[in-house]
């Protein structure tokens, strides 16, 4: 009986060897699992707390900027009232605007009242060699305020004004 208890323990020992090898191969597979698991929630987790704060961040920036923003100055025009080009037609046709300048600040209101003629000048001629269909649809509103808007800079260099906004435009 004694040897074969021998026999026994010696098995066992032969046996808990292997298996403390065969256990210690899950357990560094085991860690190294949850490792890569952490590590990847992490990056997730952390790139999805970088992004909120950009994005919400941002906006909280933007809104010191809106509050910190002067507000524009506007000045009204003088009525324009010009004849259009005629295009082979015996009508002639009529123009009427009401033109109001958007100013970056107070001051230049001031600045460029002393250059107003200038600027009325250069309405008149540019707005007297438009042709009805020129004015035709809003493509065609965009391009006569932008081309006013370069004029009235041109006209107040190195005054410049933020845009030409029209109030009133009848083409009769």
């Amino acid at each position: 009986m004694a040897g074969t208890a021998k026999t026994k323990i010696d098995l066992g020992a032969e046996d808990k060897p292997e298996a403390e090898e065969g256990s210690a191969k899950p357990k560094r597979k085991l860690p190294l699992k949850l490792l890569t698991i952490a590590v990847a929630a992490i990056i997730v987790l952390g790139g999805g707390g970088v992004g909120a704060y950009v994005y919400l961040g941002h906006s909280d920036h933007e809104k010191a900027k809106e509050t910190v923003a002067k507000p524009a100055t506007f000045v009204d025009l003088p009525d324009v009232l010009v004849n259009l080009a005629n295009a082979g037609t015996d009508r002639t046709q009529y123009l009427k605007v009401k033109i109001v300048l958007e100013l970056p600040d107070a001051a230049l209101a001031q600045q460029i009242q002393p250059l107003m003629p200038r600027v009325m000048d250069a309405f008149q001629t540019y707005l007297r060699e438009l042709r009805p269909t020129d004015l035709d649809g809003s493509a065609g509103l965009y391009r006569l305020k932008e081309e006013l808007t370069r004029r009235v800079n041109a006209a107040l260099a190195p005054k410049r004004i933020t845009a030409v906004l029209f109030k009133e435009i009848v083409v009769q």
